[in-house]
């Protein structure tokens, strides 16, 4: 399946739209459900990447926004924002090729991400979050607890 997402990162690296990342969705009998690449430069979205593209495509498809029992292929191992895309989606299998480290030897800072993250997110040079207006939020969240609305 791997080589669908290959030749489609090989496109989108072509034209200029992205960079060598591909992915593939398959149902539990890996019938393709989405093929997608990365298409971050051309549509300047720097969440375009190939694994939240084919997720889109494929919950599009479905009709839906839960993907239990579907597989992902990738190109590479997914970044930290792909990896939260993934279970959000409820995808039980991923196989990759590239690793992160792969990645940054060609300059992606995937591992630059995932070691912010596994140091507590605590480095104000990368990011700095402050919590404000918990009270507020709270309210909310009771609200639409109060409702019942799905969660997911």
């Amino acid at each position: 399946m791997i080589e669908y997402g290959i030749n489609e990162a090989r496109k989108t690296i072509k034209e200029n739209v992205g960079g060598p990342f591909g992915a593939v969705i398959t149902d539990e009998n890996d019938k393709i459900i989405s093929i997608a690449s990365n298409t971050v430069l051309a549509s300047k979205d720097p969440t375009a990447h190939a694994e939240i593209n084919a997720i889109r495509l494929a919950c599009q498809k479905l009709n839906k926004h839960d993907l239990e029992g579907c597989k992902l292929y990738t190109t590479c191992y997914p970044c930290p924002m792909c990896m939260g895309a993934i279970i959000w989606a409820n995808i039980k299998e991923v196989y990759y090729g590239c690793n992160s480290i792969d990645a940054a030897k060609i300059g992606f800072k995937d591992d630059y991400i995932y070691e912010y993250i596994k140091n507590g997110c605590n480095n104000e040079k990368v990011l700095k979050l402050k919590q404000e207006g918990r009270e507020e939020c709270i309210k909310l969240f009771e609200e639409y607890k109060k409702g019942n609305k799905q969660i997911y």
